[in-house]
């Protein structure tokens, strides 16, 4: 007898679906507190840089879901023993956001708070994780720097960024709903020191060694990068992956190609003037121009990486601010967003009027 299908399960297909339709671009702008602590420098530098899109599946992206509906939870169990709890910054009503010197690195934390029976008068940090029976019986055994290096980490990088000497790990075991609780101190060293390796990742222009030239290597094989990293795969192509893009003050992109300020929106659309970051091609730099790079790959063919269009792109834009038209030559290199972009009715070269701005002035967009 033949065996029966599976059933069909085309509601919670649906649903996971819906997840991953509604998931950001899967790039993290800023480099994130909770992941300093990893031990490969260069898995950090690739996520900063965005070489690899974050693709979850929608029951993951559930999961993730699920340990933030837990934060509110654990404020209300805090607050019903009377410890004061403040979720949000009262300056701004808005989650906690920490950045440091360079506006780069940072992250929220998921609270401060006052009163446990331990201190009632130190205000703590607070930090809510969610763990399998596994990890939390882990967690008991060893406690949270042993057994979850990168939590500890993320709480000593956020107490030296708050100036406060207390952390209040909170977690719960997803399967008997068991808590752990567990006081840390300010580690004054180790928060300078992951301030530190933080900024020495963003202001990187090469990607640091590898933790491993294995590929069999247990974090390596878990590594969202292992692809870029070590079987020669295309990095992911936007401004942040382009040898002309660096890390500026106050957490801001800067195009040296064009000179200009770069919007997250300019860095995750990038332009036709991209030049890979010569680390990220797997191949030997054999030459150069202007606007293009050739390598030698692996298998003995030669690559050019950036070949300027031969013949003049032109693109609708909006109005020219200072003759009104709406149709720009493309630069050599350049793409069709604001950069290096000329009127082809007066050979204006410069900034255009939003629509706004342009009916206000009596201009047609």
């Amino acid at each position: 007898m033949a065996s029966l299908p599976p059933p069909a399960t085309s509601t919670v297909d649906a649903i996971y679906a819906a997840y991953e339709a509604a998931a950001d671009a899967g790039w993290r702008e800023h480099l994130g507190a909770s992941v300093i602590g990893a031990e490969c420098g260069r898995s950090l530098w690739y996520s900063f840089r965005w070489a690899t899109r974050a693709r979850h599946a929608g029951r993951l992206l559930r999961l993730f879901e699920t340990g933030h509906l837990a934060e509110a939870r654990f404020v209300a169990d805090l607050r019903r023993i009377g410890v004061t709890v403040l979720e949000v910054d009262p300056d701004t009503g808005r989650q906690w956001t920490l950045r440091d010197a360079t506006g780069h690195f940072g992250g929220s934390m998921d609270a401060v708070a006052k009163g446990f029976p331990e201190a009632p008068a130190t205000w703590h940090l607070c930090e809510f994780k969610t763990h399998s029976a596994k990890s939390f019986a882990r967690l008991q055994a060893e406690g949270v720097a042993a057994s979850k290096p990168l939590h500890w980490a993320q709480m000593q990088a956020y107490m030296q960024l708050a100036g406060i000497e207390r952390a209040f790990y909170l977690a719960v075991c997803k399967d008997t709903d068991a808590l752990y609780q567990e006081r840390v101190h300010h580690d004054v060293e180790a928060g300078l020191r992951l301030l530190a390796k933080a900024e020495r990742i963003v202001h990187a222009v090469r990607p640091p060694a590898r933790i491993s030239d294995d590929p069999a290597w247990w974090q390596c094989r878990l590594c969202d990068h292992q692809a870029v990293c070590q079987e020669g795969e295309a990095a992911e192509r936007h401004c942040r992956s382009c040898l002309h893009a660096s890390a500026v003050e106050g957490g801001a992109w800067h195009c040296a190609r064009h000179g200009v300020a770069l919007s997250r929106q300019d860095q995750e659309r990038g332009c036709s003037a991209h030049l890979y970051i010569p680390d990220l091609v797997p191949g030997e730099q054999v030459d150069a121009g202007e606007d293009w790079v050739s390598y030698r790959l692996p298998d003995g063919s030669e690559w050019r990486d950036g070949v300027p269009a031969a013949e003049p792109m032109v693109v609708p834009h909006g109005p020219c601010n200072r003759c009104g038209a709406d149709r720009y030559e493309v630069g050599p290199g350049a793409g069709p967003h604001p950069f290096r972009l000329t009127c082809t009715a007066c050979g204006h070269r410069g900034r255009w009027l939003g629509y706004a701005q342009a009916a206000s002035r009596g201009i047609a967009a």
